[in-house]
C-alpha cells in the first residue's frame, strides 16, 4: 500500500508563491516518476509538472517558468515551488506516485486559491 501526504496548499494573493510537498511511505522501491496535476471546478484534471527518476523534467506551457519541480526518489519525495502565481493557478493540486512498474496512486489533494 502507497500512501502520498501532501502538504503546502493555502491562499495566496496574485504574484506570490508557494511550496507545495509530497512524501510517499509505505513498502516502495524508488519511483518511476513523481508529478503534480492539478484540477480546477468545472475543469479535467491536468498535468502540471512531473520529475522522472533519471533526474528528467517536463511542465505545463502554462506554468514553464513558473514552477519548478524537484524530487528526491531515495526518499520518494516531491515538491513543486510556484512563483508568479496568477489566479487561474487556482486548483486543487494532487500528488502522483508512479511506481517502477507504472502503477500510479494518488494523494488527496491540496487546495491552491490565488485571490486578492
Amino acid at each position: 500500500q502507497v500512501q502520498l501526504v501532501e502538504s503546502g496548499g493555502g491562499l495566496v494573493q496574485p504574484g506570490g508563491s508557494l511550496t507545495l510537498s509530497c512524501a510517499a511511505s509505505g513498502t516502495i522501491a524508488s519511483f518511476n516518476a513523481m508529478a503534480w496535476y492539478r484540477q480546477a471546478p468545472g475543469n479535467q484534471r491536468e498535468l502540471v509538472a512531473r520529475v522522472f527518476a533519471g533526474g528528467s523534467t517536463d511542465y505545463a506551457d502554462s506554468v514553464k517558468g513558473r514552477f519548478t519541480i524537484s524530487g528526491d526518489n531515495v526518499k520518494n519525495t516531491v515538491s513543486l515551488q510556484m512563483n508568479s502565481l496568477k489566479p487561474e493557478d487556482t486548483a486543487v493540486y494532487y500528488c502522483l506516485w508512479r511506481s517502477p512498474t507504472k502503477d500510479d496512486y494518488w494523494g488527496q489533494g491540496t487546495q491552491v486559491i490565488v485571490s486578492s
